[in-house]
C-alpha cells in the first residue's frame, strides 16, 4: 500500500510541476531563466516534472511517519476510552456540526474573508459539540438509559431491580458469593472500574495483609464470574471531577438508579443521606441470624473470660457472643447452658446465658 501511495504521489508531483511550467505564463520557465547558471539548462518541463516528482516522494515519506504515529496514538486513546464515552463526544460532534450548517448563511453573506469563515466556524463548532458531549457523558447516557426501558415498565422499578453496585470492602468481604449463589441476589451485579483499581491497587500493596485482602477480592469476582449463575456488568466509566471513591459510588447508583451493596457503614449514612437504596450485608447477617428466647437449653463450649468477674465467653455458630455467667470454670469445656436474656446491640446480637448446672443447683 505504501508503495502505491508513493507511485501516486510521484505521479500527481509530476503533473504538477508540468502544470506549472506549461499554465499561465509558466513561471517555473521564467523562474529557470532568471536563476544564475541555468541559462543552458534545456526542457524546463523535464525539470520542473522531476521536481515535482521528488517533492511528491518526500511528501508522503513525512506523511507515513507523522501519520502513522498519530494513527497509533488514536488507536490507543480508542481502545483506552469506553464506547458509550465516545458514542457521547460523537452525539456532541454531531450537534456542532448541525449548528455550523445552520450559520452558514449568515457567514456566506458577511464581506471579506466570507469563504474562509464557514471552515473556520465548522471546526470550532464540531470541536466544542465533542468537548460538550464527552463532558456531559454521564448525563446522557442515564437520558438515553431512561428512554431505553421498556414503556410497560415503571423506569425506576426496573432500574432497582437490575442494578446492584458492589463496593471494595463487600468484595473483600467474601460473603456476597455465597449469597449471590442461593440465588436471593436478583438483577445484574455492576461492578465499577474504579473499584477494581482500588482492588489492584490494595493487591499490589507492600502490607502483607492488604496484598492477602485485595487478592482475596479478586479471587472472589472471579468465582462470581466464572462459576455462578449472576448477570456481571463491569462498568467502565469514571468519574474524573471526584476522586473518592465513596463518592464515586453514589454518583454511579444515582446514575444507574440503582442500589449499592456494602458492609461499610460509612459508606451506608452517605447513602442514606444522598437518597441512594444501600444493602447492607451486615443487616442481613444480623437478620438471619436464629432467634433464641430466654428460657431456651442451648450447648455451647466456653472458650475465654468474660469481662466481669466469674463470667465466661462462648459463641454460636454464626459468631453471636454468648456471655456465661459463672462460666469461668469451666473454660475450655463444653456444657449446656440456659438463655436468661438476649440483647440487640449495633454490633449485633449478644445473648446471656448461666449454666445449666447451676439452674438445677438452684
Amino acid at each position: 500500500m505504501k508503495k502505491w501511495f508513493q507511485l501516486l504521489a510521484v505521479i500527481v508531483g509530476a503533473a504538477l510541476g508540468y502544470e506549472w511550467n506549461t499554465g499561465g505564463n509558466a513561471p517555473a520557465a521564467r523562474i529557470l531563466q532568471e536563476l544564475p547558471g541555468t541559462g543552458g539548462i534545456q526542457g524546463p518541463v523535464i525539470w520542473t516534472m522531476l521536481a515535482g516528482a521528488a517533492a511528491g516522494l518526500v511528501v508522503v515519506q513525512v506523511a507515513d511517519t507523522v501519520g502513522r504515529r498519530w494513527v497509533r496514538l488514536g488507536e490507543d486513546y480508542m481502545v483506552r476510552t469506553p464506547l458509550s464515552h465516545l458514542l457521547s463526544g460523537l452525539f456532541g460532534l454531531i450537534l456542532g456540526l448541525l449548528v455550523s450548517v445552520m450559520v452558514f448563511p449568515a457567514l456566506g453573506n458577511m464581506g471579506a474573508g466570507s469563504s474562509f469563515l464557514p471552515v473556520v466556524a465548522t471546526g470550532l463548532l464540531g470541536y466544542a459539540g465533542f468537548r460538550l458531549g464527552y463532558a456531559k457523558k454521564d448525563d446522557l447516557i442515564g437520558f438515553f438509559s431512561k428512554w431505553s426501558l421498556p414503556k410497560d415498565k415503571e423506569p425506576e422499578a426496573v432500574s432497582h431491580e437490575q442494578s446492584k453496585i458492589l463496593d471494595t470492602s463487600v468484595i473483600i468481604d467474601g460473603r456476597i458469593a455465597d449469597i449471590c449463589k442461593t440465588g436471593f441476589i436478583e438483577g445484574t451485579l455492576v461492578i465499577p472500574e474504579f473499584v477494581l483499581e482500588e482492588l489492584q491497587h490494595i493487591a499490589d500493596s507492600s502490607d502483607l495483609l492488604k496484598r492477602n485482602r485485595g487478592r482475596r477480592g479478586l479471587d472472589i469476582l472471579n468465582k462470581i464470574q466464572k462459576e455462578l449463575d449472576v448477570k456481571v456488568l463491569i462498568y467502565e466509566g469514571d468519574f474524573e471531577e471526584i476522586s473518592e471513591v465513596d463518592s464515586k459510588l453514589v454518583r454511579l447508583a444515582k446514575l444507574l438508579r440503582g442500589k449499592v451493596i456494602t458492609n461499610d457503614f460509612n459508606l451506608n449514612k452517605v447513602c442514606e443521606l444522598q437518597g441512594v437504596s444501600v444493602l447492607n450485608i451486615n443487616d442481613l447477617a444480623n437478620a438471619v441470624k436464629p432467634v433464641v428466647l430466654p428460657g431456651e437449653e442451648i450447648v455451647v463450649q466456653v472458650i475465654k473470660d468474660g469481662k466481669e468477674h466469674g463470667q465466661g465467653v462462648a459463641y454460636l455458630d454464626d459468631g453471636t457472643m454468648i456471655v456465661v455467667e459463672g462460666g469461668r470454670d469451666y473454660i475450655g469445656t463444653t456444657m449446656e447452658v440456659m438463655v436468661t436474656s438476649v440483647l440487640q446491640t449495633s454490633a449485633g446480637r449478644m445473648i446471656f446465658a448461666k449454666p445449666k448446672l447451676l439452674e438445677k443447683a438452684q
